[in-house]
């Protein structure tokens, strides 16, 4: 089997030679080559989206990530973003790591070829059903990481691979594979390069059009980040006075009244009362425009009672 991401390309052999500029003009046309490789797996991408997203929505399950190295690091990444940019519970997000947690900063020799420690992890974790486990490995090849997919979608969980290398046992574990041909570095080898940037926008796509789907999202706005400091404050009230079509105070006041949540928040700008807009809510799984168009409906209705 050929690893195209540890070939050396003849064209930078001699690399060491080059100027500064010529190297970084190298460097960063890889970068572009790796953005438009992204590009091929976009129907792959939908289909895991959707397959995820129908998991999640039933209220119980985990995205866990799984991996070794610069992958899982770059899965640690996005995963750590989901709780303040789209409230997702950390207790619905997990983590598969080859060497555990201090391998985030520093290599653990060896790590990366226990399948047995893989396996392990993923049955502590308790992987079942209702997870997603995201596996990322540049190679496909990665024995930890392969032994994670495998195990998860043995013991029932949806299971998704990204690999940048064609034809590997990581893309044939997975129900969902996503293949992203990032071919040779211009450092031979060094895939947190390319092979890492098109990592890092497979699962910026991955986690948000899921998120999207979820309900998290109205209108281009991120209605369930989390409110953490003066400018996010700012932003919340800017969101909710938007939606609600209504003055800065107001969209203040409301932000208080619902503790900072812009959905709950939006649906008392707008004049309900707080029992009937955290019912809508729920009724909805928390989408915001289903519980507006709820709303408004029954508002109409009310409103043609008193007119009838």
């Amino acid at each position: 089997m050929t690893i195209e991401t540890e070939g050396l390309s003849p064209r930078f052999a001699e690399l060491d030679e080059w100027s500064t500029p010529e190297v970084l003009k190298a460097l960063y046309e890889g970068q572009l080559l790796a953005v438009a490789a992204v590009c091929a797996a976009l129907p792959a991408l939908g289909r895991a989206a959707d397959a995820a997203a129908a998991i999640l929505s039933r209220g119980k399950g985990r995205v866990v990530y799984a991996g070794a190295g610069t992958s899982v690091r770059i899965g640690v990444q996005d995963g750590a973003e989901l709780p303040p940019t789209f409230d997702w519970p950390e207790m619905r997000l997990g983590f598969v790591i080859a060497g555990s947690e201090q391998a985030i900063l520093t290599a653990v020799e060896g790590a990366e070829d226990s399948q047995s420690d893989a396996i392990e992890r993923v049955r502590q974790l308790g992987v079942g059903r209702e997870d997603v486990v995201i596996g990322v490995a540049a190679s496909g090849t990665t024995p930890f990481t392969v032994a994670a997919i495998a195990e998860s979608r043995r013991l029932g969980a949806l299971t998704i691979g990204v690999a940048n290398n064609p034809g590997t046992p990581l893309l044939g574990a997975s129900e969902h594979p996503i293949l992203i041909e990032t071919g040779e570095e211009v450092v031979a080898g060094s895939t947190r390069m390319k092979a890492g940037t098109a990592q890092k926008i497979v699962l910026n796509l991955l986690s948000t059009a899921v998120m999207i789907r979820l309900g998290r999202v109205y209108k281009g706005m991120m209605v369930d980040f989390r409110v953490t400091n003066a400018k996010l404050r700012q932003r919340s009230e800017a969101m909710v006075a938007k939606i609600a079509g209504c003055e800065a105070e107001p969209a203040a006041r409301a932000l208080r009244e619902a503790h900072g949540e812009v959905k709950l928040a939006s649906l008392l700008a707008l004049g309900a009362k707080r029992d009937e807009a955290e019912a809508a809510l729920q009724r909805h799984d928390g989408n915001l425009r289903l519980a507006l168009r709820e709303l408004r409906r029954s508002r109409a209705v009310s409103d043609g009672e008193r007119h009838g």
